[in-house]
């Protein structure tokens, strides 16, 4: 019987958002892909350091110990390895007692295929392609940020996921008006539309699977905490509330800053992770709370000239399939 993964919050996450592998990385571009194989395969028994996202996993993983019988969360390595360097991940992941089981490994192939196969509801790497990919499938994704700072990969009784609004939560719509128009039209715009819910971003679902996992969970047992914090302030706060509201959402904590800087709140409210797609924000965050970047779904005005062309040569052969079809139907 095959196992259903459709009721489960499914994460996959690359080795190197999971474990530390700053050093095997600068082998592997400097000295080339035999050299990192051989050094894998040579400490094979050498345990990893956690790295930036696992104590976010770590933390996501108790939840299938809190109700007898009841599994929340499915935890997928997903990786540009291949199988045959893999056994110190699965020594890494055994020694930190991780209930993670799947994984899978492609060679420097692209992730995205099996992102979409597995059904991911969030993916976390450091390959910025991968998650481009991601977020151009509509899929939650984030781009880990190396650091060398240590975070505490301690257990913790409850997760605290933190979530910039627009470009995550909610489209760029308005993100695009204020840099290309400036703050005022910005504001003019929300005000004009406040009582319009805003489209949904690449995180919202993400969010809303959230939210379903607490209503499993008594108010004061809730293992999961979130908060929004957003760089808006009056008057466009308005908007992202009625928003929350008509998508029937609970966001804890909600902190409308603008404009103030987003390092200091994310300190107080303990993020195990923060999603921005804002590089002058993530660079400061950084530094208190694991952090990752969501990128902009590339839109067709976006693409470059060889991205256009790569689609128009895939229509091509798409139409040249169907004809091929059905003129054996015919026969």
């Amino acid at each position: 019987m095959a196992y259903d993964l459709s009721n489960l919050l499914v994460v996959g996450v690359s080795s190197t958002a999971l474990f530390d592998l700053t050093k095997e990385q600068r082998i592997f571009e400097n000295q080339g892909l035999e050299a990192y194989k051989k050094y894998q395969e040579e400490h094979e028994n050498d345990i990893l350091k956690p790295g930036a996202g696992f104590r976010l996993i770590k933390s996501l993983l108790r939840l299938n110990t809190l109700i007898p019988g009841k599994r929340f969360v499915e935890i997928i390595i997903m990786s540009r390895n291949s199988a045959d360097i893999s056994m110190r991940i699965f020594n890494s992941i055994e020694y930190y007692n991780l209930d993670i089981s799947r994984a899978a490994f492609t060679s420097g192939r692209p992730i995205k295929p099996y992102v979409e196969a597995f059904n991911v509801d969030l993916f976390l790497s450091t390959n910025e392609e991968d998650v481009q990919d991601a977020i151009n499938s509509n899929i939650a994704a984030g781009l880990i940020y190396a650091t060398n700072h240590s975070y505490e990969t301690d257990e913790l009784k409850e997760i605290r996921i933190a979530f910039d609004g627009d470009a995550v939560l909610f489209t760029d719509e308005s993100e695009r008006i204020y840099q290309k128009e400036g703050l005022a039209a910005f504001a003019q715009h929300e005000k004009m539309n406040a009582k319009k819910p805003l489209p949904e971003g690449p995180f919202a679902n993400f969010l809303k699977t959230i939210s379903r996992i607490q209503k499993e969970f008594p108010e004061n047992e809730m293992p999961i905490r979130t908060a929004l914090v957003t760089a808006r302030g009056a008057p466009a706060q308005e908007r992202v509330i009625r928003t929350l509201k008509a998508w029937g959402v609970h966001i804890d904590e909600v902190f409308f800053l603008g404009g103030v800087r987003k390092k200091e709140i994310l300190k107080a409210f303990g993020a195990d992770i923060f999603f921005d797609d804002q590089e002058a924000h993530l660079k400061h965050t950084v530094d208190v709370v694991p952090s990752a970047r969501v990128p902009y779904r590339m839109r067709m005005e976006q693409m470059s000239i060889d991205d256009l062309l790569e689609m128009e040569d895939f229509k091509e052969k798409k139409e040249e399939e169907k004809q091929t079809e059905q003129k054996g139907d015919d026969s």
